[in-house]
């Protein structure tokens, strides 16, 4: 159009991404996992993959039967008995409820005649009850978790109980039935909540004074009681002091989970169990270092392995190309499989062995409060890698020393400051913990208190960071920490 012009420019951008490839993925994803998941891993690969296969070495010379056995059996297989396991084979780490009830056949059902089940079964089975009123009290007891405490609504199991057993139960009939397993022993059972947990005790009490008193500081000052309000209570009640610490005596007689007298099932006990990834062991001055795993040596299948059984050319047949694809596609992810493999057992030992080297001082005592502050960027600075690759490989990883098992987590803390700028938060906590421990409990310190004696310790900190700290070790402040 006459008076008007059109412009067309052309510009380049550049830009500076970063992409991760599959097989990063894949090392990523190897490297967050632990021994146990590790070792199915490989199970599952040895099964889906058929150009895998276990090598042949004198190491291993039977594989398939040999890594049947877990790395946890291999090394309780030390002990000639359940009671010289050491208490440093049971920390934190959870095994999947799969794991458990493979290794021990049946841990779903409970364990013997002193299950939580068992026993309560038995109990209400002495009542006189109809079958379906029998149905209905195995439904509450099956609501009932491993302290003792009914965590669902009885509209919920109400629900459950018309849908899968076909019983159309009212409200009151599940508040009678239930009121029968509250009845059950230990006293407590079927509670709701911690409150309504000590008042089904305090009521099978002898009737007395001081019951009687304990009963109503429970139901009608909970609030008060459980912040330690004891002169308010005192006042509100009309009682004296002495009557409110025999009442306070009698309530912590109580059991606050009464489901934690029964035994626990094998799916229980296995839960507690964890498996070390690295061992350290200490010779004077000299640290040894070693990856523990139940991994086997893996290698390529020689059909697979063997160029010169893939025919090429042109004059192949379609089903000769098919067979020539099969076998390098196959071979290519087992091969990708054992570099992923490698590449996290090398990962892996190359981040302890500087962990190793950064606290030595540790290692070679086994005091917590030897552990210096220590940060991703540290452990990157020694071996090189990034920062995000030090954390997937010290992630749910755990390490054995001649005294105990320790997270890999434990070890990365950062300074204090202050003055004393080696101080780690493991040292401060020690310090702080001594400090509560050693206090007067009539009398306790407060987070003002604790804050001049740990800054006297040569821990310069504000009372702000001393309470955290103190939340963190889950002390509570001090007027909860008095006693009367």
């Amino acid at each position: 159009m006459p008076g008007s012009s059109t412009q067309q420019k052309m510009g380049l951008d550049q830009s500076l991404t970063q992409r991760l490839l599959p097989l990063q993925v894949r090392v990523g994803r190897m490297l967050e996992m632990n021994s146990i998941e590790v070792e199915e891993e490989v199970k599952r690969a040895l099964e889906e993959l058929p150009a895998l296969e276990v090598a042949d070495t004198e190491a291993n010379h039977t594989p398939e039967d040999s890594f049947t056995e877990t790395s946890e059996q291999m090394q309780l297989a030390d002990f000639s008995g359940e009671e010289e396991i050491p208490s440093t084979f049971s920390y934190v780490r959870h095994s999947t409820a799969e794991d458990a009830a493979a290794a021990s056949p049946g841990s779903f059902a409970p364990a013997s005649d002193n299950s939580m089940i068992d026993s309560l079964t038995r109990q209400v089975n002495e009542h006189n009850l109809s079958p379906d009123d029998l149905v209905i009290a195995q439904y509450i007891i099956g609501n009932i978790d491993d302290n003792g405490y009914m965590n669902r609504d009885l509209r919920s199991i109400g629900d459950d109980i018309a849908i899968q057993a076909g019983i159309d139960v009212d409200e009151n009939r599940l508040k009678r039935i239930r009121d029968i397993v509250r009845s059950l022993d230990p006293a407590g059972i079927g509670a709701v909540d911690l409150r309504d947990c000590l008042l089904l005790q305090l009521r099978r009490k002898p009737a007395g004074e001081i019951v009687d008193i304990a009963i109503e500081m429970i139901s009608d000052y909970f609030d008060l009681f459980s912040k330690k309000h004891f002169d308010r209570i005192a006042s509100l009640m009309g009682i004296s002091q002495d009557q409110v610490k025999e009442a306070m005596n009698l309530v912590r007689q109580l059991n606050p989970k009464p489901g934690s007298l029964f035994e626990q099932t094998p799916l229980q006990r296995n839960a507690t169990i964890i498996i070390p990834d690295f061992q350290v062991e200490t010779d004077g001055h000299r640290i040894n270092l070693s990856l523990l795993n139940n991994i086997p040596e893996l290698c390529i299948d020689a059909t697979f392995d063997d160029d010169s059984a893939i025919k090429t050319g042109p004059s192949l047949t379609r089903s000769e190309r098919e067979a020539a694809t099969f076998i390098r596609r196959h071979r290519d992810e087992a091969r990708e499989f054992i570099k992923i493999l490698r590449t996290r057992q090398e990962t892996l030992f190359k981040v302890m062995n500087a962990i190793v080297k950064l606290q030595r001082d540790f290692f070679l005592t086994d005091d917590p409060n030897r552990i210096k502050p220590m940060i991703l960027k540290d452990v990157a600075s020694i071996t090189g890698l990034d920062l995000s690759v030090i954390s997937r490989a010290s992630a749910s990883k755990y390490v054995a020393t001649q005294h105990g098992v320790y997270p890999l987590k434990m070890f990365f803390n950062e300074s204090t400051g202050g003055q004393d700028n080696e101080a780690s938060s493991h040292s401060v906590a020690s310090a702080l913990k001594a400090l509560i421990d050693n206090e007067d409990k009539h009398k306790p310190l407060s987070d003002e208190a604790l804050t001049s004696l740990m800054n006297e310790k040569g821990f310069e900190l504000a009372r702000r960071t001393v309470s955290k700290y103190r939340e963190k070790l889950g002390i509570p402040v001090a007027r909860l920490r008095k006693e009367m």
